[in-house]
């Protein structure tokens, strides 16, 4: 979550932290660029201390300026926030492209601390780091674990269908491995002889002790695709066995994603802005609680919705040269989530609420391809949040009616 650095509010000294996994290097310069310290110091709470408070006592004034926010920076981040101090961010592909204009071509952690240190002091688009609330914090937590848990999932299909496809080609075409009966079917049945001989009801009466959905239907394509192939092929046994294991490990996720959910929605609701976000159509417990994970759910740290627009990358950038004139572009720097996020909740709008399929369809009308109209009512839909949000006010298919007195 970012803030914004106050203008003409220019600090006395800059301190720059290259991030690394057990050590940081730090530099702090002055107005001129002169160094007044360079330390390695360990990513202990105690060293990281003494180094702020030797960095303090060169001057209060400082900025603080890191590399990476997340990972082996939330040490030294938390620390500097509980102290009260600002910090701002550069992306490690911009302190690698500034590095390049500096003298000299060799690569070492003095250097890279000294670049970010000297780009925090002549740049004045950098943001502050906020840490947003406590709530904000857990969610961000909840669903990148549960993004990981997703993937996770469908690199585990994916490993399942190309086990699968070693010994029962047709099984693996004939099954929808996305969904849990399919998946329930294999840790009973791997192979075609083994489906012939439990037979369609067996395997019926399988699925049902198991709450599987449509299990006759389930059951009959296996026992087809069984009757289709008749020959078992090399190694098939122990194949058979890691199709098992696969199956089972999607089964795990699908639990752990079901249990993340039930905490992310419980965790969302305790959030003051949860019922507002609600009530924007398309916008569910779980896109609500990935808005408020990359916005920090305060909305007074972008100022506008222009500046949240961008924070999403939802407002275009020109890239104008020469004749060509009006090119707009997706800015390079923007929160992909965030992005995400409002997409998809755009998407869904479109099937439940009419001002959004109405703006989707004049978007559409106007020549804008489906990506392009989307992209567009995700704008106008982050705006609506953002005033929504900054008022407090859910959100009004129409104007109420005032009655005149």
């Amino acid at each position: 979550m970012y803030g914004e650095l106050a203008e003409g509010n220019v600090p006395e000294i800059w301190a720059g932290v290259d991030i690394g996994k057990t050590h940081h290097h730090a530099v702090v310069i002055n107005a001129e660029g002169k160094r007044l310290l360079s330390r390695r110091v360990a990513n202990d709470e105690s060293e990281l201390l003494a180094l702020i408070g030797d960095v303090l006592e060169i001057s209060a004034d400082v900025l603080w300026a890191v590399d990476l926010n997340h990972g082996g920076a939330a040490l030294l981040i938390g620390l500097l926030i509980s102290h009260g101090q600002p910090v701002a961010y550069l992306t490690g592909l911009a302190v690698h492209r500034a590095s390049a204009t500096y003298r000299g071509e060799g690569k070492t952690d003095a250097k890279d601390a000294f670049v970010i240190a000297d780009q925090a002091r002549v740049r004045r688009d950098l943001g502050l780091l906020r840490p947003g609330d406590e709530i904000a914090v857990d969610l961000r937590t909840l669903t990148t674990r549960r993004l990981d848990a997703v993937f996770d999932r469908t690199r585990q299909i994916n490993r399942l269908r190309a086990q699968l496809l070693e010994i029962f080609p047709a099984l693996e075409r004939a099954m929808d491995l996305t969904n849990r009966g399919p998946v329930m079917l294999l840790t009973g049945y791997q192979t075609p002889a083994a489906i012939r001989r439990a037979g369609t009801s067996r395997i019926q009466t399988w699925l049902k002790n198991r709450k599987v959905r449509s299990a006759a239907a389930l059951a009959k394509t296996a026992v087809d695709a069984a009757h289709a192939q008749m020959t078992a092929l090399p190694g098939e046994k122990l194949a058979a066995t890691m199709v098992v294991r696969l199956a089972k490990g999607v089964m795990a996720l699908d639990e752990e994603i079901a249990e993340l959910d039930a905490l992310i929605e419980a965790k969302f609701r305790e959030h003051p802005h949860a019922e507002v976000i609600r009530s924007l159509p398309g916008m569910g417990a779980k896109l609500g609680a990935e808005f408020l994970a990359a916005t920090g759910g305060d909305m007074d740290a972008f100022g506008t919705s222009d500046r949240l627009a961008g924070f999403a990358g939802l407002a275009p950038r020109p890239r104008d040269s020469g004749r060509v004139s009006g090119n707009l572009r997706r800015p390079r720097r923007y929160h992909r989530g965030l992005l995400r996020t409002m997409y998809l909740s755009a998407m869904v709008s479109l099937q439940c609420c009419p001002a959004s399929k109405a703006f989707y369809d004049r978007k559409r009308s106007e020549g804008k391809g489906h990506k392009q109209a989307l992209l567009a009512l995700a704008r106008r839909r982050l705006n609506v949040l953002w005033a929504m949000i900054r008022d407090g006010e859910c959100y009004h298919g129409s104007p109420p009616v005032t009655l005149a007195a």
